[in-house]
């Protein structure tokens, strides 16, 4: 098998930290509140620091469950993860050289 690119490593990657934490409890291929908030604090404590405030993750889960069936299923996960994704980019873009 060739060398995975850069990114094809990164959309790899991205499917196995779901993975991780969608088979913690329940539905294999859901995040319940619980898991999410777990892949929160060990995936993005730098960004999300109020992944500990249980208010700040209920909403953040009642966002991203866009079909309202109390689970975060992989097509919400990777909506979540491209929104963090271009927040962090317009923040580098204003800290970069003007």
């Amino acid at each position: 098998m060739p060398q995975m690119s850069e990114l094809e490593t990164a959309m790899g990657m991205i499917i196995d930290v779901f993975d991780k934490y969608s088979g913690a409890e329940g539905n294999k291929q859901t995040l319940t509140k619980g898991e999410l908030k777990t892949l929160l604090e060990k995936e993005l404590p730098n960004f999300l620091s109020s992944g500990k405030d249980k208010e700040a993750v209920d909403k953040l889960f009642k966002g991203l469950d866009e079909n309202g069936d109390s689970e975060v299923d992989f097509n919400e996960f990777v909506i979540f993860v491209a929104a963090m994704t271009c927040c962090c980019h317009k923040y580098f873009e204003q800290k970069g050289p003007k």
